[in-house]
């Protein structure tokens, strides 16, 4: 890429078929209806779309599919997360190889009681650059249960020549991102947020230049940061609150369900499926949730009909 992406990246749900199979005729749908929602980038393979739930083979025919059907028409993040370094490193050269533009991956972990040391984290990612020529986005989340410090992050920025973008999604993200553009300076090319944008506005306010969101709304959160970015405040404070109650819904009572359900609703997928151990939405946060959405008359709702 010869400019940073900026602006909103979001994560493409994972979708099934009523009896648990992968539906790849309905991925090529997601990722169309994301298209038309304006994305400037779309990530595929993350925690939100069940890629804890996939196996070896699946991963293989999702990725490949995905970076056909797309055809360079946006750029593709492809996730390849995995506790072992010579298994994120293979992962890495085969998304690079079927044309994806960038890569995200968490530090490696397997439980709180089995986290590496901050001189191994660096030395995984380490790896996956010297094995790959694209961009390396640092997913700092939670579900890892892995602290990744500000000196740390800032190193790996300056030292691993991949290594620059960052997805923040820790408590006190504004925080930490603002430390981290001032410790990383120019080898910062992407600070980004996550959250379904829950902190957004805040997060902007410390330097992030976009947001990886889940592809509920793109349509709607883009603006927040286009508007923002381009000094009008007001204007994206204004999209901000009319976007917080389902960003709230989304973020704290529906997770990566949400999106599923409302491209089921939409005709963009066949069905909202989540694999067990997940379980579909209660009635009662179904319900809210299509109340929501429908108020903002969210493009993935209409999509297919």
């Amino acid at each position: 890429m010869k400019t940073p992406l900026t602006g909103i990246l979001p994560v493409a749900p994972t979708p099934f078929h009523a009896d648990g199979s992968i539906d790849p005729e309905g991925m090529c749908r997601v990722l169309d209806c994301m298209i038309d929602q304006g994305v400037d980038a779309i990530c595929i393979l993350a925690n939100y779309s069940e890629q804890f739930l996939l196996s070896d083979e699946e991963r293989d025919i999702l990725t490949r599919v995905s970076l056909e059907h797309v055809a360079g028409r946006v750029p593709v993040i492809v996730t390849v997360s995995h506790f072992a370094t010579g298994i994120v490193t293979a992962r890495a050269r085969q998304a690079e190889a079927l044309g994806a533009a960038m890569l995200m991956m968490m530090p490696p972990y397997h439980g709180v009681g089995l986290v590496p040391s901050e001189e191994a984290i660096f030395e995984h990612f380490a790896a996956v650059s010297e094995a790959v020529s694209i961009p390396i986005m640092v997913q700092d989340a939670p579900l890892s249960g892995c602290t990744l410090s500000v000196p740390l992050l800032a190193r790996m920025a300056k030292e691993i020549e991949n290594v620059s973008y960052f997805k923040m999604e820790m408590p006190f993200a504004a925080d930490k991102l603002a430390a981290l553009i001032e410790a990383g300076g120019a080898h910062v090319l992407g600070p980004f947020d996550g959250e379904e944008a829950a902190t957004l506005l805040a997060d902007l306010d410390a330097g992030c230049t976009g947001t990886m969101t889940s592809a509920l709304q793109p349509e709607k959160i883009r603006p927040i940061v286009t508007e923002y970015r381009a000094g009008n405040l007001d204007a994206a404070l204004a999209q901000w609150k009319l976007c917080l109650p389902l960003i709230n819904h989304e973020n704290r009572q529906c997770g990566l369900r949400a999106a599923k359900t409302v491209m089921m609703e939409g005709g963009v997928i066949g069905s909202d499926h989540v694999r067990h151990p997940l379980k579909p939405l209660a009635p009662r946060t179904k319900a809210r949730l299509m109340s929501l959405a429908r108020e903002l008359d969210l493009i993935a709702l209409r999509w297919g009909k």
